[in-house]
């Protein structure tokens, strides 16, 4: 199969990023539910989003790297740029740093970027070591 055409591809990033954005939507949810005095002091819910689809997406480019081919660019939009860039939330991250940062919690701010950042990255690094080791 050769690459898809625009208007499959755009469909692909579209149908994936909109089931991104509905499942870090109910996860929010899911996490306020459960902890609501604890998801306003800290933003639990777009951590766990940033971790799990880093980890995803290091699922994703090991499996890619190691077994994709030219039919695999629809998985790769589809998932890669559609339902994992739906539901990580760098932007949603970047304002809660500068709230947390607003509120006068300067040492919680700086806290919370560096564990969102290196969790999502060792996250990655944690899905293509799997990946490498499973095949």
């Amino acid at each position: 199969m050769a690459q898809p055409t625009t208007l499959v591809a755009t469909s692909l990033v579209a149908l994936g990023g909109g089931t991104g954005a509905v499942l870090r939507y109910h996860l929010g949810r899911a996490v306020g539910a459960l902890f609501p005095t604890a998801a306003l002091a800290f933003p639990y819910a777009t951590l766990t989003a940033n971790v799990v689809g880093s980890l995803c997406m290091g699922l994703l480019a090991g499996w890619l790297a190691r077994y994709g081919s030219a039919e695999a660019e629809g998985w790769r939009l589809l998932l890669g740029v559609g339902l994992l860039g739906g539901f990580t939330t760098f932007s949603s991250f970047s304002l809660e740093v500068m709230l947390l940062w607003e509120r006068g919690a300067p040492g919680l701010a700086a806290l919370y970027a560096i564990v969102s950042v290196a969790a999502g990255v060792a996250g990655l690094f944690l899905g293509l070591i799997v990946m490498r080791m499973a095949a």
